[in-house]
């Protein structure tokens, strides 16, 4: 993903690449162009982002542009690997094969509307704390170190919560 917020490709992201990745696809969302992007707006861009995937994907596997797939033309781009593709009990379509992600699939949808303005504000926050020599630029290390940074405070929060979980007082069940 930072390759392609690297529009110029010098090897570093700028200001300017770092908020406008951000921005573009919300502005893109934002139908009424009111500067704010409801849940609504969201949840087209995501299911017409689906569709455009779902075309392309269609595409790669229809060599002669027919608009059909025929056995050969699965096969060609699937390989081997297409015989075993969704057959009766296998691992493949197991409930909560995705872990953690399944708990919160439903809650995305729950969020209120994205003011553009404050996520341009927060965007050029998190890129001044991404660049840690202050140049106007993030390099590949910047932003590894930036990942590591996030990665051990939310490990910190989860501690203190399950610390405070824990040193809380258990509730006597109800009669």
């Amino acid at each position: 993903r930072a390759q392609r917020a690297d529009t110029d490709q010098d090897g570093r992201i700028s200001r300017a690449e770092f908020v406008s990745r951000r921005l573009d696809r919300l502005t893109a969302a934002d139908t009424d162009r009111n500067g704010t992007v409801t849940p609504e707006e969201r949840q087209g861009q995501r299911q017409a982002g689906r569709q455009q995937r779902a075309e392309a994907r269609f595409a790669r596997l229809d060599a002669d542009n027919d608009g059909r797939l025929t056995r050969e033309e699965f096969t060609a781009v699937r390989g081997p690997r297409a015989d075993h593709a969704a057959r009766p009990g296998r691992d493949h379509a197991r409930p909560g094969r995705h872990g953690p992600r399944d708990a919160h699939a439903g809650s995305r949808n729950q969020r209120g509307p994205v003011v553009i303005a404050e996520m341009q504000a927060r965007s050029e926050q998190a890129f001044a704390r991404l660049d840690a020599d202050n140049d106007g630029f993030v390099t590949t290390e910047e932003r590894r170190a930036g990942k590591q940074a996030a990665r051990e405070h939310r490990r910190e929060r989860m501690a203190e919560r399950r610390a405070a979980r824990q040193a809380s007082p258990q509730t006597p069940a109800s009669e």
